[in-house]
């Protein structure tokens, strides 16, 4: 499975958020939405072979299945409205409990630390960072788990417990480029075998 964690730091955690203003109001959640459709999205359908999970400003963990994902659309707005609609039943989110929100959607009260320590025992986490070492110098994990922070880089907290859990920092080129395309080219390494196989 692959799997990507991405931290909002500015992320709202109630949902009390304009979906007008994404940029704004909802501390740049219109970024954590494009890493979802970079996670799933494929022509004319769904990735299920992948997990996400966007950690909600320290607070909350959303996981996303996509072996159970229904009625997920491919716009920024449509999502956010998912994830507002989501923390709408934050109340039911009891201790690290899981509440599912809609089908492949899940809410617990899980903070960076809890979701990076779930994620790494599930897969080998990888953390992409512009002062990574190139993915193409390294065999990739079977199940890889990509770290990307939002706009913001990683904290001191985050990258010490990063490298507590072992984390691999790696790059994608020579050039910094968004989260959501960060993901789109990840997935595409995958999907090619390192680029070498169409």
């Amino acid at each position: 499975m692959r799997q990507f964690v991405v931290l909002g730091h500015e992320a709202p955690t109630t949902p009390e958020f304009s979906l007008a203003d994404l940029p704004g109001s909802a501390g740049r959640l219109d970024v954590l939405c494009r890493c979802l459709n970079a996670a799933f999205f494929r022509s004319h359908g769904i990735r299920e072979d992948v997990r996400v999970r966007l950690v909600l400003g320290d607070t909350f963990t959303l996981r996303f299945e996509g072996s159970e994902l229904q009625g997920l659309n491919p716009d920024e707005r449509s999502t956010a409205a998912r994830i507002r609609s989501a923390l709408e039943r934050r109340d039911e989110a009891i201790g690290h409990q899981a509440v599912e929100t809609s089908p492949g959607i899940y809410l617990s009260r899980r903070d960076v630390e809890a979701a990076l320590r779930d994620a790494a025992a599930e897969g080998e986490l990888l953390t992409l960072h512009e002062d990574g070492d190139p993915i193409v110098d390294g065999a990739l994990p079977a199940d890889p788990v990509f770290v990307l922070s939002d706009h913001r880089d990683f904290t001191d907290a985050e990258q010490t417990l990063l490298e507590e859990l072992d984390a691999r920092r790696i790059r994608l080129g020579p050039t910094a480029i968004h989260a959501d395309h960060a993901i789109t080219v990840a997935q595409n390494y995958l999907d090619t075998d390192g680029f070498r196989t169409y």
